[in-house]
């Protein structure tokens, strides 16, 4: 990676698979490796990171939007390059992105994003559809002055950048979808016969909590685990700032994340080059939400990880990175 000391801000560098699409919160998990398969950490050490979690929370802006809202955001990189947009899943917070930053191109001006309902953006009673939350982020880009931004999702923000490709595709360059699907298609169905899924109603086990959310809690505990290690004070983080999500805001994601038409009646609108990314051991998006999505989009280059799961980039960042530097820098 090239970096340039001046343009980067001062970060200190230190050494649930439910049944298919029932309930809806198996498309939506973002931070989670899934709850219903939470396990210990392989063995090993966690990576270190290399940008220090106080540096990163601290340099937190907030954008007032025209529709009210106001958006918390990060920005990193080059300001005079290339914009790109980063886009994190259910309960996260622009920190998701953490692990992967240091990683991409020095070039490139990063524009990491708080969505509706999580971190510092405004936490409204309604509304929570996926067009809502595009719509925040192309006003975003409306307020930062710019026209044009390649956009990088994951799981439910994936479904974010893929709407807000859909519907404004003149202000999308590349659009990068990590964990993803292309929702319910009865062509890449499972065959007759194969066993089920094990279920777990995410939203029933969501219901029980009670607010103050603890978050050290048996239940969020194993919300944020990790199939691999991953750094301890940057999960409690994560985990802390889960917790401070009203109950409702969690369940309104939930109940409301894909409302509208179904993914695949609009996919065909992404016409911008498209990069997609899975893990293959993601106990959240598995074959057939990898066949719904590629099946959508024929021409999107694809790159499977076999060894990894729903969070690849905080598993291994480098091997990620070494991936989308090189589609972004592109010409589409």
């Amino acid at each position: 990676m090239t970096q340039n000391g001046d343009d980067m801000p001062e970060f200190t560098r230190t050494a649930r698979r439910p049944v298919r699409y029932a309930p809806i919160a198996a498309l939506l998990l973002g931070a989670a490796a899934c709850f219903a398969t939470a396990a210990a950490a392989a063995p090993g050490t966690a990576p270190p990171l290399k940008m220090s979690v106080d540096a990163f929370d601290g340099a937190r802006r907030v954008a007032r939007l025209p529709n009210g809202m106001t958006m918390g955001y990060i920005e990193a990189g080059n300001p005079k390059g290339q914009p790109v947009v980063l886009i994190h899943g259910f309960t996260d917070s622009a920190r998701d992105w953490l692990p992967l930053i240091p990683e991409l191109d020095g070039s490139l001006r990063l524009i990491v994003v708080d969505i509706r309902g999580h971190g510092r953006t405004s936490k409204p009673e309604c509304c929570y559809g996926r067009l809502d939350f595009a719509y925040d982020i192309r006003l975003l880009l409306d307020v930062l002055h710019i026209q044009q931004a390649d956009v990088v999702g994951h799981s439910l923000g994936s479904f974010i950048t893929q709407t807000l490709a859909e519907y404004w595709p003149e202000r999308t360059r590349h659009v990068v979808l990590i964990s993803s699907s292309g929702g319910e298609l009865a062509s890449c169905a499972p065959p007759p016969g194969r066993p089920a899924a094990a279920s777990m109603d995410y939203r029933a086990e969501i219901a029980k909590l009670k607010e103050p959310i603890d978050p050290d809690s048996k239940f969020m505990v194993e919300w944020w685990s990790s199939p691999t290690p991953v750094d301890e004070e940057f999960i409690r983080r994560q985990r802390k700032d889960a917790a401070a999500i009203p109950l409702s805001v969690w369940l309104a994601v939930l109940d409301q994340g894909l409302a509208g038409p179904a993914l695949q009646a609009t996919l065909p609108r992404l016409k911008a080059p498209t990069l997609l990314i899975w893990g293959g051991k993601d106990p959240i998006f598995g074959a057939e939400d990898r066949c719904s999505l590629t099946t959508a989009l024929p021409k999107a280059e694809v790159r499977l990880y076999a060894e990894l799961g729903h969070n690849p980039f905080w598993e291994e960042p480098q091997t990620i990175a070494a991936a989308i530097n090189p589609f972004l820098l592109a010409k589409p």
